[in-house]
């Protein structure tokens, strides 16, 4: 199923609008309202594409097109569109600001007790989550960059009040995000003796040296980045002194919330309030670091820096947060890389070593930080297609471009979906579990997200046909009656095995197909990857033609209006046109020169037969 971005989009557009607005306004469904984390996601379905895809702008409502006015016409009419958003953005600020008045980041529902019959408490339901501090960036980065533009379209005063009011309250939770971030960072040091030590050096040196080889490794390849962290890392965290002692072992990234202990940022001009203590252990997630980078990227992406969205204090905050960024794509990136041989990436599943946990969920949330780190520093073919076999790997494992066998265990990766128990959080009362059923969607992303990054034409054709099956699998995810149609996710459509999933509103899944969405938009922005034997025979063949049409110049000229003058002019502007592109798509310039050599002879051969009439 090949990926029609602007198509699909409006389709998800559509349901978005039919499920969650009524009279332009927000409503809230059954999920809705009891996670930051999810209307979150539900307000980035709509505003994301919104704002990084110039032909869904809804920020210059004069050049809204007629396609996306349709999908959307339950939000409003061109002109109610905007202050409607306005509107619904509002209320989740509000909604998600607590009695303090400083902005909230509760993970709601998307926290599950450990115990089978348990439940969570009020208290537990408002800790804060890294998920939700990500989203929250990227939300609030999209709201200012609307609200900026479109401030300068409209003169009715109801309306700039209510973009003075949103501007103040999503700079206030964008800052408290960025904190919150930063507090939950952190370096686990450990000894090799240790189990975590122990599993480690199990996990990167794959039973094939010794303990002490492996360890002398760890330390040679990882000296820059511990010498970096131990003078770089001042600002919202404590770093144990035996990061110093290169005999131990460490781990760094984002735990799934501020970690304990964690000291609150203060050298700001403006005061933060609401910086609540951690109870999180000092132990890295290598997905909530994932979900840490996605959100933190787009501090440094063109927009937020053409439309200057971040203020002097948020700027210090995005400083702090890009050399955390880099130290965890860094870290990760050689820790899956690691040795000479094979990676141990590619000796699948990967085993996490706090939780002693493994699943093809976290090899894929270890190849995602990967790819972040290839995009970083412009990967070798050898990375890039040793990188597409993993994914190729993974979608077979995941029976995303296989078919599910009878009582297959790998149903679970999909539903219930894999759970972790999140270190620390038995200090709220109870162990709490996070739960990611979003496996086909990450993995359509990291597929889209290389092959955006490849510039070798036999991994990109690779990566294309993996995405259009791994799409065409979402897509039949959609459900297809009740409230939620159009939207996800319906497991049941494409594993009819899996007897205990029902019908479930994922607003997750449907804001990552979103996400898929626009970067698919943004691969075929791009200029097609260029052929150096193609351009080197489309030149060959351009040089011939343009020696033939020299040479017919040199015959008598016809009447400017005739046919042999009409034929000629227009192989003068195809050969043009063909040298002007043979540098960037020389197949294409080959493909206009060939005709054109055609015609040349036709007009040769018809020379010559009138000649010999004559």
């Amino acid at each position: 199923m090949q990926i029609k971005p602007r198509q699909h989009m409006l389709e998800i557009w559509q349901a978005m609008a039919r499920h969650s607005f009524e009279d332009g306004k927000l409503v809230r469904g059954d999920t809705d309202g009891l996670s930051s984390v999810a209307d979150a996601e539900r307000l980035l379905c709509l505003l994301y594409p919104a704002t990084e895809v110039p032909a869904f702008r809804l920020d210059q409502p004069d050049t809204t097109e007629r396609d996306v006015l349709r999908a959307l016409d339950r939000i409003g009419s061109r002109l109610e569109i905007p202050p409607n958003l306005i509107t619904a953005l509002t209320q989740f600020m509000r909604t998600h600001t607590g009695t303090d008045d400083s902005p909230t980041f509760a993970g709601g529902h998307y926290f599950r007790p450990a115990e089978p019959d348990g439940e969570i408490t009020h208290e537990q339901s408002q800790l804060g989550v890294v998920d939700s501090y990500s989203m929250s960036v990227t939300l609030c980065l999209a709201t200012l960059g609307f609200l900026k533009v479109y401030e300068g379209t409209t003169t009715r005063p109801e309306v700039l009040r209510a973009i003075a009011e949103l501007r103040d309250a999503t700079n206030a939770r964008l800052t408290a995000a960025m904190v919150s971030l930063l507090r939950s960072f952190t370096v686990n040091v450990f000894d090799a003796e240790s189990e975590q030590g122990k599993r480690l050096i199990q996990v990167v040196g794959q039973g094939r040296q010794s303990d002490r080889a492996v360890l002398q490794q760890f330390s040679r390849k990882l000296r820059p980045l511990r010498a970096t962290i131990i003078e770089s890392l001042t600002r919202g965290i404590q770093v144990d002194e035996g990061i110093r002692d290169e005999s131990q072992l460490f781990e760094c990234g984002w735990a799934w919330g501020i970690v304990k202990d964690a000291p609150t940022v203060t050298d700001l001009d403006v005061q933060v309030h609401g910086q609540p203590d951690g109870i999180a252990d000092r132990l890295p997630y290598v997905y909530f670091t994932v979900v840490a980078l996605d959100g933190i990227q787009d501090l440094f992406s063109d927009r937020t820096l053409t439309l200057g969205l971040l203020d002097a204090d948020q700027q210090k905050l995005a400083e702090a947060l890009r050399l955390r960024w880099e130290l965890s794509q860094q870290y990760w990136s050689a820790i899956a890389r690691f040795g000479a041989e094979r990676w141990p990436l590619e000796d699948l599943p990967w085993q996490t070593t706090g939780l002693r946990l493994e699943s093809e969920y976290f090899s894929l949330t270890v190849a995602a930080i990967l790819v972040h780190d290839l995009i970083r520093r412009k990967a070798t073919d050898d990375d890039l297609t040793r990188t597409v076999a993993v994914m190729e790997r993974l979608a077979d494992r995941g029976r995303v471009t296989s078919r599910m066998t009878k009582d297959d265990p790998t149903i679970r990766l999909h539903t219930p979906g894999v759970t972790m128990p999140l270190a620390g959080s038995e200090h709220s009362g109870g162990v709490l579990l996070w739960r990611m059923t979003d496996y086909s969607a990450q993995l359509l992303k990291r597929i889209i997200q290389l092959a955006t990054l490849s510039r070798n034409i036999g991994a990109q054709d690779r990566l294309l046909r993996l995405a259009e099956q791994a799409f065409e699998h979402l897509w039949a995810r959609r459900i297809d009656d009740e409230d939620g149609v159009g939207l996800w996710d319906d497991v049941r459509s494409v594993y009819p095995d899996a007897r205990t999933a029902g019908l479930r509103m994922s607003w997750s899944i449907t804001e990552r197909v979103t996400e898929c969405l626009v970067a698919a938009r943004n691969l075929y922005e791009q200029q097609p990857i260029r052929s150096p034997e193609l351009a080197e025979l489309a030149r060959e063949l351009l040089s011939e033609a343009t020696h033939l049409f020299g040479k017919e110049q040199l015959e008598a000229s016809a009447a400017a209006d005739g046919s042999r003058a009409r034929a000629m002019r227009s192989i003068e502007s195809r050969l043009d046109h063909a040298r002007g592109l043979v540098d960037e798509r020389p197949a294409t310039a080959f493909a206009l020169a060939l005709p054109v050599l055609q015609e040349l002879d036709t007009l040769a051969q018809a020379r010559g037969a009138a000649a010999q009439e004559v």
